[in-house]
């Protein structure tokens, strides 16, 4: 039902190096942003940080409105994923749910810890783990989920919201959600275009009892998140940065109606309903992987979306005209 080799499967950096261009992953391609570039070389690198990370949480908090004690600092959404599922299992959970299409890391988790898995159209035993992402991955669309998730549920249910890319929505407005009842996992890397620097943080559900927020907490491993992964969350919340990143998103808009244009150019069919910054394409290959070999010869990488169960597809990042231009010379050198 579902391929147990997915979760190893990732975008980015590979054993050929670092990518000219690299539409396989999903960051923001205007960043490194300059102001969290600054911050971190600021860094006190000499010194641990608060292990408690009290400032860091404060400052999260007020950005998004909510109580410090919902705030809980992860070295990763991966780290978190993982953390959060071991806390489910340890609490009874015996099942977990998943999109159709979904990151890897999910799966990967719960088998772990022997969970039952399970599609959201199955019944599920519960204690359950109930996951969701949006813009999903990797097709970027609207989640299903929300009708099911605005009923109660009489059973245990921990569900989480994963919004990586929701700070990269280019298709209009990201959609107000009423999320005071799921966990939500923040992964600001990804918008601030700089993946290399791991830290995320989740926010609790508003009625999260205290022992399970000090329970997650008991989970961590110490300092967590080290002194630049700290800079960046910090930097994350400045009105500079998220300005910047408005300013980004303008662009992406109009480097992603450019790359939609270059597809229909080459043929690929375009899936329809992306609202960020990546979409998924079918190829018109006999062989997506030695297309992709070919590509990947040339220092451009594609991420092949057969480990997500679209085969034949490939997801890509929105990049700059100049590694656009570069993806279609190297294309047409492969007919």
């Amino acid at each position: 039902m579902f391929d147990v080799n997915a979760a190893a499967v990732h975008g980015g950096t590979d054993a050929q190096g670092v990518p000219a261009h690299d539409f396989s992953t999903n960051r923001n391609a205007c960043g490194p942003c300059p102001t969290a570039v600054k911050a971190l070389q600021a860094a006190h690198v000499a010194q641990y940080p608060d292990p408690h990370y009290t400032v860091l949480r404060q400052q999260l908090a007020a950005f998004h409105g909510v109580a410090l004690e919902r705030i809980l600092i992860g070295g990763s959404s991966s780290e978190l994923i993982h953390r959060i599922t071991l806390h489910v299992v340890r609490s009874g959970g015996k099942s977990v749910q998943f999109p159709r299409h979904h990151y890897g890391d999910y799966l990967q988790a719960a088998r772990v810890w022997r969970l039952a898995l399970c599609r959201r159209t199955e019944a599920a035993t519960p204690p359950l783990l109930s996951w969701a992402c949006e813009p999903s991955s990797p097709l970027g669309a609207v989640e299903d989920i929300w009708p099911a998730w605005q009923q109660g549920t009489e059973a245990k249910e921990w569900r989480v919201l994963d919004c990586a890319y929701r700070p990269l929505w280019l298709e209009g407005d990201a959609p107000e959600r009423a999320l005071d009842a799921v966990w939500q996992l923040w992964t600001p890397n990804k918008a601030l275009g700089m993946t290399g620097v791991r830290a995320a943080y989740a926010i609790a559900p508003v009625h999260a009892p205290a022992a399970e927020m000090q329970a997650l907490r008991a989970l961590a491993a110490s300092w967590v998140v080290g002194t630049h992964g700290v800079a960046m969350l910090k930097a994350w919340v400045m009105d500079e940065v998220q300005q910047w990143l408005a300013q980004s998103r303008a662009t992406l808009r109009r480097w992603k109606a450019q790359q939609l244009a270059l597809c229909e150019r080459l043929g690929w069919q375009v899936l329809p309903g992306h609202q960020a910054n990546y979409f998924v394409v079918r190829l018109p290959a006999d062989d997506v992987a030695q297309s992709l070999a070919g590509l990947r010869a040339q220092s451009i990488k594609l991420r092949d979306c057969a480990s997500f169960g679209l085969s034949g597809h490939v997801r890509l990042g929105v990049l700059p005209p100049v590694s656009q231009a570069a993806l279609e010379r190297a294309w047409l050198s492969l007919k």
